[in-house]
Formats: structure tokens, C-alpha cells, sequence
């Protein structure tokens, strides 16, 4: 199942007017305008710029979408997320940050946005989005490392066809990725704690299922190694990065009070589901406990106290990897190759790590 967005910037697909005028003007005929504007065939330099300039005065864009049907193409960027029956993926940050990003390079170049949504039990067929002239280029959202997952997507990258996965590693050369430096990330979070002076840190983290999870892991362990503390798995707690997993693992960091100063957790949600359960038990943040977590969501200046945690460029990550795709299939001096694009994050510190 899916849903399509197309933004066509406002504009009608290839008005007949706009074009008989541009001929007029270049003094050519609407055919020699439409191979010009669609770049099909070889043509005359001088013929070319006429035209340009012609369509420049007229201030006649091309229309990607129009174009991509005379090349045979759907138009449409696709974006698969998975299916998570009772979640609203749309209103998490990771996932609205990501989708802004990528939906605004659409908007930019006049491509159309398809929706699709895989069931991450069974192996989506990517492969019949390009057969059927669904989708020019494919970006992947929330995959992780579980067969069903893994296949569908070397079955995609040994076709050699445009994607790219959002955030997360699988082991294939023909893989294309952009993601954020987790590991470092991480590692700026745990070391900001130690440098306050905390010694028995805990780390709540999503499941393993997602290499960003590992990516956080390593940080953590990073950070520890370097002030020469021995990592307890006595206080690792896993959750599912919803806000419930948080509140459930504040049954067991509550418990462990006595033997922590501070906690990691592995993103927003977590961490404000762990906040409000421990605030209920009558904990004194950041007194009895130092927060710092992952993400810098909307809601993480609003905490109380407010929350410190590292800021993951999620917009900017969704336009970049969108901006790349869509340059393939619209610039002719574009070459063909695998993207491997990794951001850097930020630490914002609030009051929720005592400082």
C-alpha cells in the first residue's frame, strides 16, 4: 500500500503555449525546443543556446516530471518506510526530520514523492518499484539488520539501480548510505558526563537489531575505555526508542539508583519516558540521576529539566541523500557510484546533565 505526493512547484506540465512562444522566440520548432529541454539527441551549440536563452526570457522552467515521461521515467522519487501497525512513524522526529529533508529536494527539483510502506517480516521487492516505472530512485527508511530486510536490499543494490539507505550500515559494496556519526556522537555524550565527574554510567540503547543501536554502543564503550572505567552490563538497559520502553526501564534504573550517577540513553523518546516514570517515583533530576540522551527533538528543551542531547542533523541528512539521487537522474555530469555520506552531530547541553 502507498500513498503519492507530486510537487510540481505550481507550474502545469509543459504548457503548449509557454512552448509554441519559446519556439517563436528561438526561432526553431516545438520539437527542436522539447529535445532541447529534455537533452534527447545531438543538437547544434548555437541552436541549444538560443533555445536556452529563449526559454530563460521567457522565464519557462522545465518540468521534471514532464521530462522524466518523455524519457520514459515515472517522475517520482519513492521513499520506503516500514510498517509498524498502532506507531505513528510521521510523528516521530527521526522520521518527520528525515521526510522534511527529502521532501524539500523534491519540492526544489519538480519531482514527484511515492510513499510506500514494507512489511519488515517479508522481503520487499524494490526491484518491481523500477520495473513498473514507480520510482526513478529509491531512499530506504528504518531498515535493520534482520534477513527478511537484508535481502531485499542486496537483491536491490546487485540490480545497480539508484538508492540509498537512510542510517543504516548492511555489509555490500554496492551499497549506497547516508548517515550521522553515531559512534562519535555517543562518545561526546558519555565523555560530557565523565568530565562532570561521573563514574558509573549506565546506557539505555535501542535494540541491536539497528546498526546506529551498535554505533551508539561503541561510543559509549569508547568514552569509557579512555577515562579507564570498566563498563558494567549490570546497568545496560534496552528499549525500543519509544517513550514506553523508557518509562519500562525506569523500573530497573530506579532500582539501581545507588549504583549509577548517570545515564546515556539512546534517543529523545527514551529518555522522556524515563524522565516522567522517575520524576513519579519521587527522583530528583539531575540530582539523584544525570541525563544526557541522543537526537536534540523539539520536545527535548521542553523537558524538565530540560534535556542535554546530541543534536543529529535528520533534515539535512533526507535533503542530501535526496539532492544525490535526483542529480544522477537529472545531471548529465553526475557518474554513477555508490554514496557514502556520514554527518556530523553536536552536543547541546541542558540542565538535565547538572551543568
Amino acid at each position: 500500500m502507498y500513498t503519492r505526493t507530486l510537487f510540481i512547484d505550481g507550474q502545469e506540465d509543459y504548457p503548449l503555449t509557454n512552448r509554441k512562444e519559446v519556439a517563436r522566440l528561438a526561432g526553431v520548432s516545438e520539437a527542436t525546443v522539447s529535445r532541447v529541454l529534455n537533452g534527447i539527441g545531438p543538437m547544434k551549440d548555437s541552436t541549444k543556446k538560443r533555445v536556452l536563452d529563449a526559454a530563460k526570457q521567457l522565464n519557462y522552467e522545465l518540468n521534471a516530471v514532464a521530462s522524466s515521461f518523455a524519457r520514459g521515467r515515472s517522475g517520482n522519487l519513492g521513499v520506503v518506510m516500514p510498517h509498524v501497525p498502532k506507531v505513528h512513524l510521521f510523528s516521530t522526529y527521526y522520521f518527520s526530520e528525515l521526510l522534511s529533508g527529502i521532501g524539500e529536494a523534491v519540492r526544489s527539483k519538480g519531482y514527484g514523492l511515492l510513499l510506500l510502506f514494507r512489511d519488515p517480516a517479508a522481503e520487499f521487492d524494490y526491484v518491481s518499484l523500477y520495473r513498473t516505472q514507480r520510482v526513478d530512485a529509491c531512499l530506504i527508511l528504518g531498515a535493520s539488520a534482520i534477513d527478511s530486510e537484508i535481502a531485499g536490499i542486496h537483491r536491490l543494490a546487485e540490480a545497480s539501480l539508484p538508492f540509498c539507505v537512510m542510517d543504516q550500515r548492511f555489509e555490500h559494496s554496492g551499497l549506497s548510505i547516508v548517515a550521522a556519526d553515531h559512534e562519535q556522537g555517543s562518545y561526546d555524550a558519555v565523555r560530557h558526563l565523565i568530565d562532570g565527574g561521573c563514574t558509573r554510567i549506565g546506557f539505555l540503547n535501542g535494540s541491536p537489531q539497528y546498526s546506529n543501536s551498535q554505533d551508539r554502543h561503541e561510543g559509549y564503550l569508547r568514552a569509557l575505555a579512555e577515562a579507564g572505567i570498566e563498563p558494567d552490563e549490570s546497568i545496560f538497559y534496552e528499549g525500543n526508542y519509544s517513550r514506553t520502553s523508557g518509562r519500562r526501564a525506569a523500573e530497573a534504573v530506579y532500582r539501581d539508583l545507588g549504583r549509577l550517577d548517570a545515564i546515556f540513553v539512546g534517543n529523545d523518546r527514551m529518555a522522556i519516558g524515563l524522565m516522567q516514570a522517575l520524576r513519579e517515583k519521587g527522583c530528583r533530576l539531575p540530582d539523584d540521576l544525570k541525563i544526557v540522551a541522543y537526537d536534540d527533538s523539539d520536545a527535548a528543551s521542553f523537558t524538565e529539566p530540560p534535556l542535554t542531547t546530541v543534536k543529529v542533523p535528520f533534515y539535512d541528512m533526507g535533503r542530501l541523500a535526496a539532492d544525490k539521487l535526483l542529480a544522477r537522474l537529472t545531471d548529465k555530469d553526475q557518474t554513477d557510484g555508490v554514496i557514502n555520506e556520514k554527518l556530523q552531530t553536536e552536543l547541546k547541553i541542558r540542565k538535565s546533565s547538572g551543568n
